[in-house]
């Protein structure tokens, strides 16, 4: 499977987690001037903007490791041009990454709330 065909079905992956877990998706693949976010939900009374990375295996590394200070900075301020946009800033908000692990027919799946 190509790179960003297994991206996208990660993503998909992540999407129905979410929704078993009683969020409500927001937006997918969500994209302004700043940057890109994978997914807004929100969840109770929160915006939860998710970061979504997936990988076929640990070898160059563990999924959690490239959401990087770089990526979290550029997340957080697409985020709050998102925001902005809605006119949500005083919205409760949080930012969790999802990580998908090994074969898409049956990954691992790890969610942390709160991430950074």
């Amino acid at each position: 499977m190509q790179k960003n065909t297994y991206g996208k079905a990660g993503e998909i992956i992540a999407v129905n987690y979410l929704k078993k877990k009683g969020y409500l998706i927001l937006v997918t693949n969500y994209t302004n001037t700043l940057g890109e976010i994978d997914i807004i939900a929100k969840d109770k009374d929160y915006i939860v903007f998710v970061e979504v990375k997936t990988r076929m295996s640990r070898a160059f590394g563990d999924p959690m490791e490239a959401v990087d200070e770089r990526k979290q900075l550029k997340i957080m301020q697409t985020a709050t041009m998102y925001l902005k946009s809605k006119r949500l800033l005083e919205t409760p908000c949080r930012y969790d990454v999802i990580a998908i692990l090994g074969d898409i027919s049956n990954p691992e799946i790890r969610h942390i709330q709160n991430a950074f």
